[in-house]
């Protein structure tokens, strides 16, 4: 097992011929040493791409979410339906804790366009 005893940001001493190199790819320099066979080694780490990414809203877990699920995927609304979710007919999607989506790997369905205002899972009286 090797351990990590000092990580260099580029420009810090000991980095010099590493940023000469690699430029603004180069992220940082790891001294990493392994006692069993009693060796260090210098590491670096590089950006190797770039690409767009938008971070996903906070979410908290007991969040109600609005769920899209089709009409005719019925299981999948019982499951729904099972785990806590109220039809929203007004929205025309499954209200739901947000904990439970992810519990049931529904992530993907979620309409985050529209948040339900409903904080209750009161069941109307029959």
């Amino acid at each position: 097992m090797m351990r990590i005893r000092l990580i260099r940001q580029p420009g810090q001493p000991g980095t010099k011929k590493l940023v000469e190199q690699y430029g603004l790819e180069l992220v940082c320099v790891r001294y990493r040493y392994d006692d069993q066979r009693g060796k260090r080694y210098k590491t670096v780490e590089l950006i190797i791409e770039e690409s767009p990414y938008a971070p996903s809203p906070k979410i908290k877990p007991d969040a109600i979410i609005g769920l899209r699920i089709a009409l005719n995927e019925i299981g999948l609304q019982k499951k729904v339906k099972q785990a806590g979710g109220v039809w929203n007919r007004s929205r025309q999607l499954w209200d739901i804790r947000y904990d439970r989506v992810v519990e049931l790997g529904l992530e993907e369905r979620i309409e985050l366009k529209e948040r339900s205002i409903s904080r209750s899972f009161a069941k109307p009286a029959k």
